[in-house]
């Protein structure tokens, strides 16, 4: 599965931003599809997540403020990141949890895109 993902950029505090990333890929069912975000010199973290069904989780630092969705038909998901802060700054990639028709479980990442949140 190839992940493409999109819509990063340089932010005013208390803007918005929408990332989007489209999973590519055949012979596979596409389980859960999440965000997770790296800060310079802090480990990666989970943003927000989603399954095929709709179930969401989100980080509690963003709850209220960011929104995850998927458009399966589309093999696609969204995060709606409002109310950004100086803190939210890192390079967000894409993760996709999926089965192939062997019935192997794998994952895969996205290239990763910079958001940047100015005070």
């Amino acid at each position: 599965v190839q992940l493409q993902a999109s819509g990063g950029g340089l932010i005013q505090s208390g803007g918005s931003l929408r990332l989007s990333c489209v999973a590519s890929g055949s012979g596979v069912i596409i389980n859960v599809m999440g965000w997770y975000r790296q800060a310079p010199g802090k480990r990666r973290e989970l943003v927000a997540d989603i399954t095929s069904r709709g179930s969401t989780r989100l980080s509690d630092s963003v709850k209220g403020r960011f929104t995850i969705s998927r458009d399966n038909a589309k093999n696609t998901v969204y995060l709606q990141m409002n109310s950004l802060k100086p803190e939210d700054t890192a390079v967000y990639y894409c993760n996709a949890d999926y089965r192939t028709i062997w019935n192997k479980q794998d994952e895969s990442w996205g290239q990763g895109t910079q958001v940047t949140v100015s005070s």
